[in-house]
């Protein structure tokens, strides 16, 4: 269960007067790091930044690749805000404290290919009003098709990155994630899954640091092994048919992150940047009334796969570069 051999140095946090400035300045650091290797990836693409303010105090920076060889298009959104929050949106994001400060980092790539899976990766941190503080996150993969190998060796690399922080976290928060990236009114899961962990509380999951040194970990993780699934998989040549899959299992992305994503209705409930928000949507996709995949498809074969509680580590290790092949 290696890691991915590093393609550029990765940021370490800088000492800052306060921990949370640490956090939120190893943030940007991260968000510059991505930018740069999902860029080298794709080999043209480059991410156009769109700089923010929130009313509360702080701000953002959007970053958005549209017009990549293999992204088709990507966001890479850092933001570092505080505010009041209505009563009614504290209740309904369980807030302990209407005043907050939040800063994170929160990713999604839709790639051109079929055969290059949806991603999504966020990290964040919060800190209440009443001096609670707490990390969150987490990273999933959504197969257009999925590939039984390459979602092993993907819950390989997440599982590796666990262990070295805790024993517990894989098998907690992989199933976490089983029940988080659920969609209820379709009855199956958004893809293959990862780990979510959310509420990670300061001094009671773990102290500041360590909870901060799992959180760089997740996302470095994130960077390595998805530019190392585009570069195996952007490639493969593929049909209209499989093509238009690909715009079917886009809309179902599309319903989870309008209606159960809680990172949208965070930032929807605190008034956050709309256009940033929504990042997250991809550029075009379908819905078909009552069409299910053909009997024996590669179609209804990826269906089968989207349930919750599926061993991901008891399956087949094979090294990318075969899988699917």
């Amino acid at each position: 269960m290696s890691i991915m051999p590093a393609s550029a140095p990765f940021p370490t946090p800088t000492t800052q007067p306060r921990f949370r400035d640490t956090v939120e300045a190893w943030m940007r650091q991260f968000q510059d790091w991505l930018c740069a290797e999902l860029e080298a990836t794709d080999g043209t693409g480059r991410f156009r930044e769109d700089a923010w303010q929130h009313h509360g105090g702080g701000g953002g920076r959007s970053r958005v690749l549209t017009e990549g060889t293999i992204i088709e298009k990507g966001g890479v959104n850092f933001s570092g805000v505080e505010g009041t929050m209505s009563e009614q949106a504290a209740r309904v994001l369980l807030m302990p404290d209407p005043n907050y400060f939040a800063t994170g980092v929160s990713v999604v790539q839709h790639p051109r290919s079929p055969w290059v899976p949806i991603s999504h990766m966020n990290v964040r941190y919060f800190e209440a009003g009443n001096g609670e503080a707490w990390f969150g996150g987490g990273l999933d993969l959504t197969p257009i098709y999925v590939d039984e190998q390459q979602a092993h060796w993907f819950h390989a690399q997440i599982a590796a990155v666990c262990q070295q922080h805790h024993p517990d976290y894989y098998p907690r928060f992989k199933k976490w994630a089983d029940e988080y990236f659920f969609i209820p009114h379709r009855q199956e899961t958004r893809g293959v899954g990862g780990i979510f962990f959310d509420r990670l509380l300061v001094g009671k999951e773990a102290d500041a640091e360590s909870l901060f040194a799992f959180v760089r970990a997740v996302a470095e993780v994130y960077g390595r092994t998805y530019t190392e699934l585009m570069r195996r998989n952007a490639a493969r040549s593929y049909s209209a048919a499989e093509k238009q899959w690909q715009l079917v299992r886009r809309g179902r992305y599309a319903e989870f992150n309008l209606a159960i994503d809680r990172g949208t209705r965070f930032g929807l409930e605190t008034g956050g940047r709309t256009e940033s928000i929504l990042m997250s949507l991809p550029p075009q996709c379908e819905w078909h009334y009552n069409q299910p995949p053909a009997p024996g498809s590669p179609e209804e074969a990826t269906q089968q796969w989207l349930r919750p509680g599926i061993d991901w580590l008891g399956q087949p290790a094979t090294a990318p570069e075969t899988a699917g092949q």
